[in-house]
C-alpha cells in the first residue's frame, strides 16, 4: 500500500529509530483464504448493521463468534475445533448443563487426542475440493466482451471507497457506460452524465448491467 511508502510515514519511522523493510508475499494461496474469510465476516456485518455502518465494532465480536463456531461447508469442521481441538460450548449449554459438562469432560480429552488426525483429514478434504472447483470453473469459463455504449456495474472494492461506508458498502456500484474499448479486455468507463471514470478497467472487475 502506498500509505507505507509515503514520505511522512518514513519520517515517522525514522523518528522512532525503526528500519523499514518490504518483502513479497510468501504464500499467495493463504492470502486468498484470508480474503475469503474476510468476505464472510463482512457479509455478516452488513446483515446486522443495515443503515448503521458506524456501529460495526459493536457487532464484530458476535459475527466472529458465529464464524468460528459454524461448520464450514467445504470441510464440515468449525475453525474453533481445528484450532483448539474441541467443540465450543455455547452459553445455552453452560446455563443448562449438557452431558459433556456433567461427565467432567471425558470426551474432551478424546477430542484433543484426535485433533492432529482431524486437521490432516480436513486439509486433504479442503485440497480435493479446491481441485474439483478449479476444474469445474475452468471448464465453464466463457470469453466475454463489451462494446461502446454498454452499461456495466463495477466492483466497489477496486475504486475509491464509498464515503462513510468503506468496506461495508455494496459489492458493486453503477451503472456506468463503456466509453472506449481498449482491447485485451480493458475498457474506459464514464458516468451516465458523460464524466469520465479514472483509470482503465478489465472484464474481471465489470459485470454487464441489465435494466
Amino acid at each position: 500500500m502506498t500509505l507505507f511508502t509515503d514520505k511522512k510515514f518514513k519520517e515517522f519511522l525514522s523518528g522512532l529509530g525503526t528500519k523499514q523493510k518490504f518483502s513479497s508475499v510468501e504464500h499467495v494461496q493463504r492470502n486468498g483464504q484470508v480474503e475469503s474469510a474476510n468476505k464472510v465476516i463482512l457479509k455478516g456485518l452488513k446483515k446486522r448493521l443495515e443503515g448503521k455502518k458506524g456501529s460495526w465494532a459493536d457487532k464484530l465480536a458476535s459475527v466472529l463468534w458465529s464464524y468460528r463456531t459454524s461448520p464450514q461447508s467445504s470441510t464440515s469442521e468449525t475453525p474453533f475445533r481445528l484450532t483448539y481441538g474441541v467443540d465450543a460450548i455455547i452459553l445455552v449449554k453452560i446455563g443448562e448443563p449438557s452431558p459433556r459438562l456433567l461427565l467432567g469432560g471425558g470426551s474432551k480429552a478424546v477430542e484433543k487426542d484426535l485433533v492432529d488426525e482431524t486437521r490432516q483429514m480436513t486439509h486433504l478434504t479442503d485440497t480435493a475440493i479446491k481441485q474439483r472447483i478449479a476444474l469445474r470453473y475452468n471448464g465453464k469459463v466463457l470469453r466475454r466482451s463489451l462494446g461502446e455504449g454498454d452499461l456495466v456495474l463495477r466492483r466497489n472494492n477496486i475504486g475509491p471507497p464509498t464515503p462513510r461506508e468503506g468496506k461495508l458498502a455494496t459489492n458493486r456500484e453503477g451503472p456506468y457506460r463503456v466509453r472506449e474499448v481498449l482491447g485485451k479486455g480493458a475498457y474506459k468507463l464514464e458516468k451516465l452524465n458523460g464524466n469520465e471514470v479514472p483509470r482503465t478497467w478489465d472484464m474481471a472487475n465489470l459485470r454487464r448491467f441489465y435494466s
